[in-house]
């Protein structure tokens, strides 16, 4: 840890000690961080990754938050936020996002601009790079839809690499990068198609109002807790299942709306996978229906 600093302080790169992860996280649970990074550029995420390869040092790469919950216990390592690598740009017939923008703010100003295709991301509060990661969606429509090609960096390689769409391997809320962690997203461009500007806008304010009416925004959480399963909804069996309400500690089921675990207040990792453990065995023994986790645990 000690040589890493010092490369660090040599590389003119600001390191956060002891960083409460909590505040970077959507649910607003996690213990601290030994360390913290925030590149602002994708030649400072390379060379960060670089040098974390060359340590051996335990890392890990998300970010905003919005889809993991961290361990109670914090994360023994290195924690890399791509938040601050946020630029976008509109080229003629594409789209050019950094890993870290957001992909609601993405998808918002390309609506506003006539794009089709992007109105499913409006209310997503993710990245762009979680975003391609989980192949995110809402609403029918989903990043693989307007995705044109990635660009990542190989730790395993020491190199950055570009693929296409095909070669995402997209699949229901899945995609090349979670079978391949040493692969980390830098960049991602988007093929746009003019739309009717009006209609997308109103398709946009549906959307959005649906969401508000019908999700428990207003308590932390990841957003939906389950994928779907084939052929149901998750939030449907966990309802008919009785669990509406369920609590563990401060983590509960939404009365809202099933799909959502939340943060009440003061609930911890360990009560929100106790509760997820509760929601999994009772709709496998009532509906014969094995729900799997939409977020990811992160810590120790």
């Amino acid at each position: 840890m000690k040589a890493f600093l010092a490369q660090c302080k040599g590389a003119r790169i600001p390191v956060k000690a002891d960083l409460s992860l909590c505040d970077y996280s959507t649910f607003r649970i996690g213990g601290k961080a030994d360390l913290a990074l925030f590149p602002t550029t994708t030649e400072q995420l390379c060379l960060q990754l670089a040098m974390l390869e060359q340590s051996g040092l335990r890392y890990c790469v998300v970010g905003n938050g919005s889809n993991v919950l961290f361990s109670d216990a914090g994360y023994r390592g290195v924690v890399i936020f791509t938040t601050e690598m946020n630029t976008y740009r509109f080229d003629r017939d594409s789209l050019h996002a950094q890993s870290g923008a957001s992909l609601a703010r993405v998808c918002q100003d390309a609506c506003k601009q006539g794009y089709e295709g992007f109105a499913f991301g409006c209310g997503i509060p993710g990245t762009v790079g979680g975003g391609v990661y989980m192949n995110a969606g809402a609403y029918g429509g989903q990043v693989s839809d307007v995705l044109l090609c990635t660009e990542y960096y190989d730790c395993a390689q020491n190199k950055v690499c570009t693929i296409d769409s095909a070669a995402h391997e997209f699949d229901y809320r899945h995609s090349i990068f979670a079978d391949h962690p040493e692969y980390v997203i830098l960049s991602s461009t988007f093929a746009l198609r003019q739309g009717n500007t009006e209609e997308i806008r109103e398709r946009v304010h549906a959307q959005l109002a649906s969401r508000r009416e019908k999700q428990p925004l207003n308590y932390p959480s990841v957003g939906s807790t389950f994928k779907r399963p084939e052929g149901h909804f998750a939030g449907k069996l966990i309802e008919d299942a009785g669990l509406k309400g369920m609590r563990v500690g401060g983590a509960v089921v939404s009365e809202k709306h099933a799909g959502f675990v939340v943060n009440t207040g003061a609930a911890t990792a360990a009560d929100v996978l106790a509760l997820v453990e509760i929601i999994k065995q009772r709709v496998l023994e009532q509906f014969g229906v094995a729900l799997e986790c939409e977020f990811k645990y992160i810590g120790d």
